[in-house]
């Protein structure tokens, strides 16, 4: 069994500005204070945390939309891969950013508030 969620804040940047960085290895390391290695390719790996996050860039709608394959250190072998799709949108304030995590395994329910804690509170912080 899975689950899924949607966790969403408003980030005071452009969705071009948040998205660009998303996808950028020292842009996402910086705005997440962790390292990663990203890709601006449809079919490019991607990693996060210094490795405890990892996949697959599936779909790039550029400063719209990323839908990736997204899988956790701590999933098990058994596990499928799960996925998150980021949507951008300006609103008041900078871009708001609405991600819907699915095909969590069910005993990964600390993913939902780790996007906020591990992305959306230091994304504000480095992008403010």
């Amino acid at each position: 069994m899975t689950i899924q969620f949607t966790v969403s804040d408003v980030i005071p940047a452009t969705p071009d500005d948040v998205y660009g960085a998303w996808l950028d290895s020292d842009g996402h390391s910086k705005m997440t204070g962790s390292p990663a290695h990203a890709s601006t390719d449809v079919g490019g790996k991607f990693d996060a945390w210094d490795g405890y996050i990892s996949g697959e860039n599936l779909e790039l709608d550029p400063g719209r939309r990323i839908l990736q394959s997204w899988r956790a250190a701590s999933y098990k072998d058994s596990d499928e891969d799960s996925q998150i799709e980021v949507i951008f949108e300006v609103v008041e304030g900078g871009a708001k950013v609405t991600l819907t995590h699915t095909n969590v395994p069910d005993d990964q329910g600390s993913h939902e508030p780790g996007w906020t804690t591990h992305y959306f509170e230091p994304m504000k912080a480095w992008f403010g």
